[in-house]
């Protein structure tokens, strides 16, 4: 059959048009068949939701919606050591992980600290850091839509778990926000850092949960602080963003941003909101935090400490957590504990992880007594010792 020159070009346009046609559908269907097939189930509303979801950006709608929550923490510290006179230096996080290439003379002065926190109360309970507000004179809080910073003052603080709830008194309702449950997150969940790092204000960074139950130990100028549950994040987290909180992708804070690690990239750390939930609903409700507490520091038995007391003591096993200090005048002071004891049971349970300790203890009432076994220069003693209170303030 022939073809003349024109109906021939008429034909090849044709199929062109059809070629190019048969593609793009082909390509709608490699790219996204899921999304065409669950469409056709959903209502019209349902699918003008989905549109409306995937159309904004939803971490610029939380960072939008928790901002006025975020605060700027500002605190006056009277010091006499041989730390850096620039503000960032002094936090013991930048110091531990950055090196001690900022010294200078010891003397004594006023230095100024900078650090991050969330209002979770209307009336001005503000969570954050214990070690951003520690040994402070004077406490300044700056807070969206104040034309100058707030006096703030510790409600309570704990050195051991490095939390502090600060209480501001103003003249209006706060924005808040809402903390929601650590306990139901996962690696790989989407998380949002808001803070101050570096006192660039109400800057946020995004990632995910890398990973949970992370064990950290940092040194700082009396005693090391030990975190044994803490969220690692890959969200970008700096001095300054100390106080400030993780959000997840509802909103809702799951952790407080504490610490990163420079020996690898994304690498961040934060407390476990639900450290601080209990807390925080006490000093709303009852204006007072009872706690069952001890007063002793202690920390893991690292292998080889482990490895070590078992060739000098001649013991087949060992395992437990090492006191590394007894606070003066605490019941487990006045009970006996002493520093390098290893505890290895408390009311018979075995004591294997850090978090041992904390849970044997939380389970005690004020007054109770508790017994601590422990190998003292290679020898099992029994210490009996009476639950206290724990002060508001405990370092």
């Amino acid at each position: 059959m022939r073809f003349s020159k024109k109906r021939l070009a008429s034909y090849i346009l044709i199929a062109m048009v059809a070629l190019l046609i048969g593609t793009t559908i082909g390509s709608l269907d490699t790219v996204a068949p899921h999304s065409r097939a669950d469409n056709s189930s959903l209502t019209q509303e349902e699918q003008t939701k989905e549109l409306i979801v995937t159309a904004h950006n939803v971490f610029a709608d939380i960072a939008e919606k928790a901002d006025p929550a975020i605060v700027l923490i500002t605190s006056e510290i009277k010091i006499e050591s041989n730390q850096s006179p620039y503000p960032f230096f002094d936090d013991p996080f930048f110091r531990y992980f950055f090196g001690e290439q900022f010294e200078v003379p010891q003397r004594q002065r006023i230095t100024e600290g900078f650090g991050s926190g969330f209002i979770v109360s209307e009336d001005g309970y503000i969570v954050t850091n214990e070690h951003v507000v520690h040994n402070a004179e004077k406490i300044e809080v700056t807070i969206n839509g104040f034309e100058a910073p707030v006096t703030a003052e510790i409600a309570w603080a704990d050195f051991e778990l490095d939390l502090a709830v600060l209480k501001v008194n103003v003249d209006q309702k706060l924005a808040t926000l809402q903390m929601g449950d650590s306990d139901q997150i996962r690696p790989g969940d989407w998380a949002i850092a808001i803070g101050n790092p570096f006192g660039f204000a109400h800057t946020v960074s995004t990632g995910v949960i890398s990973a949970l139950g992370r064990q950290i130990s940092i040194p700082s100028q009396e005693e090391s602080r030990t975190y044994p549950n803490l969220i690692q994040t890959d969200a970008a987290i700096n001095p300054g963003n100390s106080g400030g909180p993780l959000l997840n992708i509802s909103g809702e804070v799951i952790g407080i941003n504490t610490a990163v690690s420079t020996q690898g990239q994304g690498i961040g750390f934060a407390i476990p909101v639900n450290e601080v939930k209990d807390i925080v609903k006490d000093l709303k409700e009852k204006g007072e935090i009872i706690r069952p507490w001890l007063g002793f520091y202690y920390q893991e038995l690292s292998a080889k400490l482990k490895e070590q007391y078992q060739q000098y003591y001649g013991l087949p096993s060992l395992d437990g957590v090492i006191v590394k200090k007894v606070v003066p005048d605490s019941p487990a002071e006045k009970a006996g504990l002493q520093p390098n004891d290893i505890i290895t049971r408390i009311d018979d349970q075995e004591i294997v992880k850090l978090n041992d300790v904390k849970k044997m203890i939380d389970l005690k009432e004020i007054g109770d007594t508790i017994k601590i076994e422990v190998i003292r220069n290679g020898h099992s003693t029994l210490v009996f010792a009476r639950i206290g209170r724990k002060p508001d303030k405990a370092y």
